[in-house]
């Protein structure tokens, strides 16, 4: 297998004006020709089944959930990245190119975030376009706010619900092509696999949730929008619905799986409150844009936090990090709180730091602070039960956004032509660590702006190409998906699907989570196959694949996380150095941060699946930095 990220020649500021130019085009009247998949209905699934079916292409789109809108994007709440510069406080395409670079450690690609820059005004106005209830100034202009890995406000956002306005503005783009006649929508309709035509992506197999029929759909090109895999950890800020199986099984196809062990930890989400807990709630981080985190100098203090004097208490990012403070990125953010909970300085049982408005209530007023995060503020107090106008918040790192996902070129397209893969579900832009505001900014980009191109380009060459579902590509992809549900339904243990998983969560947040040690990756990899055997012996499945059986999707799933927990760990066990957020505890600084090794991992780490029981192999995709300094990140 042969990597080549595509990347066009030129200036950096050129690259993707000069490439549009060189791209091959489909006439409006040959576009009618095609039909696509668009697997996933976020923001980027919706915006690029919308944006494609727009141009005249014809588009099957599907979802797991009952409708497009309630995809997982709906849950982002901060806001989305742009460097439109409407503060006057120094931002650019430039300053957001390189605050990506430098917040994803430099381990990302310098053209693709480049571009992701340029395109992030006109996502902003697209939006806008569409009626996306941006929040506004007193002037009637668009505000702004900062965000962590930031000393500018770049941040556009709709109070504290900014992905489920972008989702829905994407959604009634897609709703009119619906009504149209270009998408034909299948909802509750998960992806099971990938299927292979002459080493090209020719379709998909599909599973009916409320059914069970086993269907297959064929297209000229296949695109996965279907999001991270952070639900790996079982605990995880993601909905109970988020999996991995499309961009896995499309792995076991022959799609590179790249940066697998990036994960992001997010340092601000409400607390684990006990060991039966199914997920967890995030709290946004533009909370750190007013709020305050600190802990009480004294260990072990029991007293409650209104009563802690202003001289015990230690905001330790301002202490540490006194040029960003509470706006470090989320990494950093994360491993501090993580220390000084360590330390015994934690609040509650322990396990929680404060995020304290009393400052900026004082200074703004409680209205202020409501108009901009009163949603979030309800959201907290009915989940803990504590008003956060008066009561800090308590708060700790959780499992969030994924930065690995499937390996794609410079056009989003995978190892296997024909499959693209757009937003969360690639691991293009973000590097090893994700800033704040920007997961909505490169699902839209991807979405909106990026595909259109690309896609036209690889259509170009396939214009007397038939497509059916009716070959033994197909039908032998259906047989093996009805083996392995037939597999699971067979199972006659006596442990739940919950009980594996959770295990599994532990394994993997033990040991390939805030921190790595060559020590704990080996012991994961001991432990993972081996309560992976469990689960195929002592599984207990109740149901059949007939009919609606949420016990055997989420069974399907975790079976699926467990060679994916396994390439994680894989993955953090041979890149021996740290970066973002994967921090190995021998690579680190004598201040505690991650120490990089620019000379033998300046790389992306493609890993290409061999089968059943062997090791994958790696294949490194060089990250060339023509325009930025490698340097040690320092938020000090």
């Amino acid at each position: 297998m042969k990597i080549d990220a595509n990347i066009p020649s030129g200036s950096l500021e050129q690259k993707w004006d000069k490439v549009k130019f060189e791209y091959k085009l489909v006439s409006p009247a040959n576009k009618r020709k095609f039909e696509l998949i668009v697997v996933g209905t976020g923001l980027a699934g919706s915006s690029a089944a919308a944006s494609l079916a727009e141009l005249g292409y014809d588009i099957k789109c599907f979802c797991i959930q009952d409708s497009p809108r309630r995809a997982h994007s709906i849950a982002a709440q901060g806001g989305i990245n742009a460097a439109k510069n409407y503060q006057n406080d120094g931002d650019s395409v430039w300053r957001l190119f390189y605050d990506t670079i430098k917040g994803g450690d430099f381990r990302s690609r310098e053209a693709n975030v480049y571009r992701l820059a340029q395109i992030s005004a006109n996502i902003i106005d697209q939006c806008v376009a569409q009626g996306v209830p941006f929040a506004r100034d007193y002037g009637g202009m668009l505000d702004n706010r900062s965000f962590g890995g930031a000393q500018v406000s770049r941040t556009f956002y709709a109070q504290g619900q900014t992905g489920q306005q972008l989702l829905l503005g994407a959604y009634s783009a897609l709703s009119r092509q619906i009504a149209a006649g270009k998408v034909k929508m299948f909802p509750r309709h998960e992806m099971l696999d990938l299927v292979i035509e002459d080493g090209t992506a020719r379709g998909i197999v599909t599973r009916n949730l409320l059914t069970g029929e086993i269907s297959s759909h064929a297209a000229h090109a296949v695109l996965l929008c279907t999001g991270g895999y952070s639900n790996t950890f079982f605990l995880s800020t993601n909905g109970r619905g988020s999996n991995a199986t499309a961009i896995w099984r499309a792995h076991k196809k022959g799609a590179c799986f790249a940066n697998p062990c990036y994960t992001q930890i997010h340092p601000t989400c409400i607390p684990q409150s006990g060991e039966m807990q199914s997920k967890l709630t995030l709290m946004s981080e533009s909370l750190r844009n007013d709020g305050r985190m600190w802990v009480s100098k004294n260990k072990g203090d029991k007293r409650g936090a209104n009563e802690i004097p202003e001289g015990d208490r230690d905001y330790y990012l301002e202490r540490i990090y006194p040029s960003f403070g509470n706006l470090v990125p989320r990494d950093v953010a994360s491993r501090a709180t993580k220390k000084i909970c360590d330390a015994g300085h934690g609040a509650g049982s322990g396990n929680a730091v404060y995020l304290d408005f009393r400052d900026a209530i004082a200074s703004m007023g409680k209205d202020a602070i409501a108009a901009r995060y009163g949603n979030l503020f309800n959201m907290y107090q009915r989940i803990s039960g504590d008003n956060p106008y008066e009561v800090p918040m308590k708060i700790y790192p959780a499992v969030h956004y994924t930065m690995g996902g499937l390996w794609v070129d410079y056009n989003l397209m995978s190892t296997i032509p024909g499959l693209f893969v757009l937003g969360e579900a690639n691991f293009s832009d973000h590097g090893a660590n994700r800033l704040g505001a920007s997961a909505l900014m490169q699902g839209l980009a991807d979405g909106y702006f990026i595909i259109p191109y690309t896609i036209g380009n690889y259509l170009a060459r396939l214009l007397d190409t038939n497509i059916s579902s009716d070959t033994n590509a197909f039908h032998e992809a259906e047989s093996q998906v009805k083996e392995k549900i037939d597999k699971l339904v067979s199972r006659n243990g006596s442990r739940s699907v919950d009980e594996f998983h959770r295990a599994l969560g532990r394994i993997v947040w033990d040991y390939c989570g805030m921190s790595r040690s060559a020590a704990g990756l080996e012991r994961a990899l001991q432990e993972i196959p081996q309560l992976r055997q469990e689960f195929w012996e002592d599984l207990s499945l109740p149901g059949s694949g007939n009919d609606l059986n949420q016990t055997l999707e989420r069974a399907g799933r975790v079976a699926d996380y467990f060679e994916l927990a396994e390439l994680m760990c894989i993955d953090a066990r041979g890149r021996n150095e740290s970066c973002g957020a994967h921090f190995r505890e021998e690579h680190q600084t004598e201040t505690n941060d991650a120490k990089r090794d620019d000379d033998n991992f300046s790389y992306a780490a493609a890993w290409e699946y061999t089968g059943e029981g062997k090791a994958p192999q790696l294949h490194q995709d060089k990250l060339e930095f023509d325009n930025v300094k490698l340097a040690q990140r320092s938020y000090v």
